[in-house]
């Protein structure tokens, strides 16, 4: 049976072989030379339409792997990477058991062994695409996976992850939890690597917005995050995702994560969070990097270097303003920090200062932008309250007429169990 490529070149042989056209025009729409053509036009007398039919259809090839690779392949694919893809396995048997597979031909064995089935792909919302950036470091996504990284093996992990919408470069990192520090601490590295970038493009999480209720009308400006306040003072922009479709490239770098970096991590024998920040580092973010990413469009960096004047260390912190009291204290974190006489200055007295939690664990502070040294003093401890050493007064029943004494010697407290007195008079 033939294809339509095959029909399409065996009309036009038989256009140029009643001269409805030249050899030459025949050997251009075919995509051949005029040589070919001539060499085709004389085998149509004996082979007739069969001519455009490859010779070789139907035949064994001459690159086919041998039954004793494919017996090999299945047996390692259900022994050890059963729940793996036909791509992803044809690489881990390629690195590590030297057995080089196709991928597609990996596919057919897999699928005739049962180990592998392939999945109907549901037609879902259509969304409007959207074409990269143009530039690496015009814009730049930024999201948390929160997932079963470890498969049970050790403590829950979120991963941090950002990706150049322009050329898919990924930096990322595992942390505990999805806090602010933490997200500045990727930032810091980011930083660090690549520079400022133009924009952020994140979703509407509370580490970067707050307040959904705001009365902009009636309140003013919203105030900003920890994050957002960080943004600003570097000059990066940021935009808010209303879905996670927005974010396609931050999601399809989570998508194939969740499946290639928990089983790398599996194979690894990882069990804790610094073995898997180790193994994302060193193995898998190189493969992403190399494999995955992209030439942006235009040769130019977006990315702008951080200025002398921005000190990453304070603007990459939880910060915070607290009251001076008289005796040029403030609290932080439910302790009591004074500040050394040597750096009391005009005003501090009931001033306000801006306390900033830095990212390697250090307190600073900051008085109308002069650094202040902070140093932990004890808590006051409250008096113990003194033994009372008043002698108990004893209510007397008030005699509304002292004239009267039935009530004399009466206490209530002496008096018998009503229950008694009437088991003695036989009620």
């Amino acid at each position: 049976m033939m294809n339509q490529k095959q029909r399409d070149w065996l009309q036009w042989l038989h256009q140029a072989k009643r001269k409805q056209i030249t050899q030459a025009r025949a050997a251009q729409r075919m995509g051949v030379s005029e040589r070919w053509v001539r060499k085709l036009l004389r085998r149509m007398k004996r082979e007739k339409d069969q001519v455009v039919v490859h010779g070789l259809r139907g035949r064994r090839s001459n690159r086919r792997l041998p039954a004793e690779s494919r017996a090999r392949a299945v047996e390692i694919i259900r022994r050890e990477y059963a729940d793996f893809g036909p791509t992803l396995a044809a690489e881990y048997l390629a690195e590590r058991h030297g057995l080089k597979v196709g991928k597609e031909t990996l596919r057919g064995w897999m699928a005739a062994a049962g180990i592998w089935k392939a999945k109907k792909r549901r037609v879902g919302e259509i969304h409007t695409w959207r074409a990269r950036r143009s530039c690496a470091g015009e814009l730049v996504q930024w999201d948390t996976s929160q997932h079963d990284w470890l498969e049970g093996r050790g403590e829950p992990l979120y991963l941090l992850a950002m990706i150049d919408d322009a050329t898919s470069q990924a930096m990322a990192r595992f942390a505990h939890h999805d806090s602010t520090l933490e997200n500045l601490r990727l930032l810091q590295d980011y930083l660090q690597r690549w520079g400022r970038p133009l924009e952020f493009y994140t979703d509407r999480a509370k580490l970067f917005t707050n307040a959904p209720g705001w009365d902009v009308e009636r309140k003013g400006e919203p105030p900003k995050t920890q994050i957002g306040r960080a943004l600003e003072e570097l000059g990066i922009g940021w935009i808010a995702a209303y879905s996670p479709e927005a974010k396609g490239r931050q999601e399809r770098f989570f998508g194939t994560a969740q499946d290639r970096l928990v089983k790398g991590l599996r194979k690894a024998g990882v069990k804790d969070g610094e073995g898997a920040n180790h193994y994302l580092q060193q193995t898998y973010l190189p493969l992403w990097n190399t494999r995955f990413s992209c030439l942006p469009a235009k040769p130019q960096d977006a990315h702008r270097p951080v200025l002398s004047r921005q000190r990453l260390e304070s603007i990459l912190s939880h910060r915070e303003a607290r009251q001076i009291t008289k005796d040029y204290t403030l609290r932080w974190g439910g302790k009591l920090w004074q500040i050394p006489r040597s750096a009391i200055r005009p005003g501090m007295r009931n001033g306000m200062a801006y306390v900033e939690q830095r990212l390697d664990g250090t307190l600073a502070a900051t008085f109308r932008g002069v650094d202040v040294p902070l140093r932990e003093c004890p808590l006051p401890v409250p008096p113990k309250p003194k033994p009372s050493c008043a002698i108990p007064v004893i209510r007397t029943l008030h005699r509304t007429k002292p004239n009267r004494h039935w009530m004399d010697n009466f206490d209530l407290r002496r008096a018998p169990i009503l229950a008694r007195i009437l088991a003695q008079e036989g009620r």
